[in-house]
């Protein structure tokens, strides 16, 4: 098991679809697997890694800019350090921001030291679907999110009438 690859999966959806609170649903769920959590903040502070109730040794916070393309290095970094830490960790979730396209960042697991040692299990996106088709019309990352993923959650269902 020592040399099976970590397992990563990419968790995201556009602004306020709920990324943040299904990370912690996922936490809290008792699942008995250690989960290193990279959060993908936009802006110069870490919002949603103050909301996250998992161990602060393994929240790894990225800043200013979209996972995607400005912070790429950055997230290289942090699997470097990850995978000093292979023992520890059993999973890996990535929580981008609500901007980022993933194809850039499902393409580093293709890379020479990643391939093998980090495995991407999936990509999960949620929507808001009170504010899908504005969400479309606005913002082209929102349909490659959608395109890119292995699952997609319709997120706020509940508060949508009938019609």
């Amino acid at each position: 098991m020592k040399n099976s690859p970590i397992p990563v999966t990419i968790i995201t959806g556009f602004l306020g679809a709920g990324k943040t609170t299904l990370l912690e649903v996922l936490l809290d769920a008792g699942t008995g697997l250690r989960f290193a959590i990279i959060e993908n903040e936009f802006g110069n502070v870490g919002v949603d890694g103050s909301l996250v109730s998992a161990p602060m040794d393994t929240i790894f916070e990225l800043n200013d800019g979209c996972v995607c393309c400005t912070v790429r290095n950055d997230l290289l970094q942090v699997f470097d350090q990850i995978l000093r830490r292979k023992d520890t960790i059993d999973h890996v979730i990535i929580e981008t921001t609500g901007l980022a396209v993933p194809g850039p960042v499902m393409a580093l697991f293709d890379a020479p030291g990643i391939a093998g040692m980090l495995t991407l299990d999936g990509v999960v996106t949620l929507v808001d679907a009170g504010h899908l088709q504005q969400s479309l019309d606005d913002v082209p990352a929102c349909l490659e999110q959608i395109v890119s993923t292995d699952l997609l959650i319709l997120n706020k269902v509940d508060a949508l009438s009938e019609a």
